[in-house]
């Protein structure tokens, strides 16, 4: 079981959990808004945001968030279980993903445009490949007889500073989507600004998560 650490003061502790709930909260909103603008099912391109942002905004982050000592769903569970219940998020990332740059590539293919002629698609290719390098590299820490020679300790903290590269790319390829001619045309004025703000303030919360994680292990160890 994952509890909160004593040592830190009645604020500091609440404003964690109310981080931790607002992110869970903002990458919700964006999945719903997206969903209600793309609409998913009535053409092929509906399929690309939706998706996308099933993977990035969601499941990302909800897999990260796992693992939070303040606000974290399965709190209470132990630490392996949490561990598979990450990874199988993180597999829906690079499932909903993989679909999502599939129906992006065939709609251009069909339309006769170019294939990641934008920094957008550029990005999000890149972004795909490396969630999927991750899962492939997380299997060692589910099982450890794949991890033959190598500490735990140390591969949990490559997999944890790989992993925050991989949500840094996953959010960026979010907001420059929402930069896209197509989201921009389809909502304005504060609406853009608030879609901005989601992946935007859940990256500060993830990159808080995971360095006071690791800050505090070597603290501990020292």
């Amino acid at each position: 079981m994952a509890e909160l650490p004593e040592s830190e003061p009645r604020m500091y502790r609440f404003g964690k959990v109310a981080c931790g709930i607002l992110t869970h909260v903002l990458c919700v909103v964006l999945t719903v808004l997206i969903t209600v603008l793309a609409k998913p099912g009535t053409s092929l391109f509906s399929w690309h945001p939706f998706l996308m942002t099933l993977a990035f905004s969601l499941f990302m982050t909800e897999a990260v968030l796992l693992f939070s000592p303040h606000c974290s769903p399965i709190r209470k569970l132990s630490h392996k279980t949490k561990g598979r219940v990450h990874w199988i998020l993180q597999c829906l990332c690079a499932s909903c993903a993989t679909l999502g740059l599939a129906s992006i590539f065939y709609n251009k293919h069909l339309n006769g445009k170019p294939h990641f002629a934008s920094w957008h698609g550029l990005v999000g290719l890149g972004t795909l490949c490396v969630v999927g390098v991750q899962s492939l590299a997380a299997l060692p820490l589910l099982y450890h007889s794949l991890a033959k020679g190598w500490s735990l300790a140390k591969l949990k903290r490559y997999h944890a500073a790989s992993g925050l590269v991989t949500y840094l790319l996953g959010s960026v390829s979010l907001l420059l989507g929402i930069c896209s001619v197509w989201f921009t045309g389809a909502v304005g004025g504060y609406t853009w600004y608030l879609a901005a703000l989601c992946p935007a303030l859940s990256t500060l919360v993830i990159m808080s998560q995971v360095s006071n994680t690791y800050m505090a292990k070597k603290r501990l160890v020292s």
